[in-house]
């Protein structure tokens, strides 16, 4: 009975409450979302916001029976989780339905489908928390840094193969991960260098941005001149920069496929296609726009009930928060992800255990990069790459693997003082 007790209080339950409080509000913008006037109950079953209120009470029993494990339980299996969801990557690639250009999705009947890519976010998690967290094992390592790399990699190509570019994309996330357990700074400014300049050059003349590397470079090569190593890598890394954006515009090209380098040309204003690939976003800024301060009012949203955003109770949810709700709603929604985040980071910092941290910090990571993608999506500054809004967009599989993935930290977590 003590443990029972020490356990219920151990649990971490503003966390839970904050996973409750957006499953909430995803779910009542989903009956907003695909309103229908002849099924206008919130729990009629034929619906899709009828599904999804099954799907919250299915998330909800998964979540208690997590917490009610064994922690070792959760570490122990964390290969046998992975193996799994790779078998279901590579099995989606034969017997998978397509769905909106992606063959990534698995029948099991009733009219529900699976979809393995949202479980393998948990799993490489959980598999990359164990590596990362055995003895003998650094990350400033080669060794340890590339075997890392290929537990994220792995199901990053079996999802790309689908192919489904926003998935894929979100496993770049963990790379937070491995900053955190000792991976050079130098490394992410490294990424944060290319990308500025590859998309940059699809913007201005490669002339120009060659002669601005290069007058920066001379800039700190003249005024350190007396630390010849530094003035060696600064060259150096001005070379590097110069010859990646010769070949910027070529890999743009030739390496992504057209409406991705439209999708692209939108957000970057070199192009307007309000009609054709940038529709889906004009009409979510419409929405969004149209709410002003206080939004339009439950079920009052007209964007939202002419249906003029397509995927609106899907990727483009945020917009029907934004219509109906307003920017005092858009607020409280982004204050509540914001909550969520950094408790889920004061929670990887306070563990004891190195799995139950680095898993945390997992966690934080891909939750961080879908809220970020898709509501930067939704207003119009990243493509459109397809991925929900975690908790709130329609889709079983999507709240199940995120329920999952919080309420395995939350269980590591209550475990922290030693009580399972």
């Amino acid at each position: 009975m003590h443990n029972q007790r020490s356990f219920f209080f151990n649990v971490d339950w503003v966390t839970v409450l904050l996973y409750l409080a957006l499953c909430i509000i995803g779910w009542f913008n989903i009956h907003a979302a695909v309103f229908d006037e002849k099924h206008p109950s919130i729990i009629d079953a034929s619906t899709n916001y009828g599904k999804q209120f099954i799907y919250i009470n299915a998330s909800i029993v998964i979540a208690i029976i997590i917490l009610l494990l064994e922690s070792r339980f959760l570490t122990a299996l964390a290969p046998a989780f992975y193996v799994v969801t790779i078998l279901l990557l590579i099995l989606v690639l034969v017997v998978g339905r397509n769905v909106g250009g992606n063959q990534a999705w698995i029948n099991i009947g009733g009219g529900f489908r699976l979809q393995p890519s949202e479980f393998a976010k948990f799993s490489t998690c959980l598999l990359l928390a164990r590596y990362l967290s055995s003895v003998n094992v650094k990350v400033t390592e080669v060794k340890s840094f590339v075997i890392a790399a290929g537990i994220i990699l792995l199901p990053m190509v079996l999802i790309k193969l689908q192919p489904d570019d926003g998935s894929t994309l979100v496993f770049c996330s963990l790379i937070f991960v491995l900053y955190r357990e000792g991976l050079s700074s130098y490394f992410l400014i490294t990424i944060g260098l290319l990308v500025t300049l590859f998309l940059t050059s699809q913007v201005f003349n490669e002339f120009y941005i060659i002669a601005v590397i290069a007058v920066i470079a001379a800039f700190f090569a003249i005024t350190i001149k007396r630390n010849r190593p530094l003035v060696f890598k600064i060259i150096a890394g001005a070379a590097i920069s110069i010859a990646f954006v010769l070949i910027a515009k070529p890999l743009y090209n030739h390496g992504l496929k057209s409406h991705q380098r439209a999708r692209i040309d939108i957000v970057l204003g070199l192009t307007k296609d309000n009609k054709g690939v940038g529709y889906n976003q004009n009409q979510s800024k419409i929405a969004i726009g149209s709410g002003r301060l206080w939004g339009k009012g439950y079920l009052q949203g007209t964007q939202t009930k002419y249906s003029f955003v397509p995927e609106q109770s899907t990727d483009f949810i945020f917009c029907t928060v934004g219509e109906e709700w307003g920017f005092a709603g858009s607020v409280v929604v982004l204050g509540l992800y914001l909550f969520l985040i950094l408790r889920i980071v004061m929670i990887a910092e306070r563990q004891r255990a190195p799995f139950s941290r680095i898993y945390g910090y997992g966690v934080a990571s891909v939750l961080f990069f879908h809220v970020v993608i898709n509501i930067a999506m939704a207003i119009g500054v990243m493509p459109v790459i397809g991925i929900p809004l975690p908790f709130i967009s329609y889709g079983g599989s999507s709240l199940l693997s995120f329920t999952i993935l919080l309420f395995i930290l939350v269980k590591l977590d209550s475990n922290r003082m030693g009580i399972v």
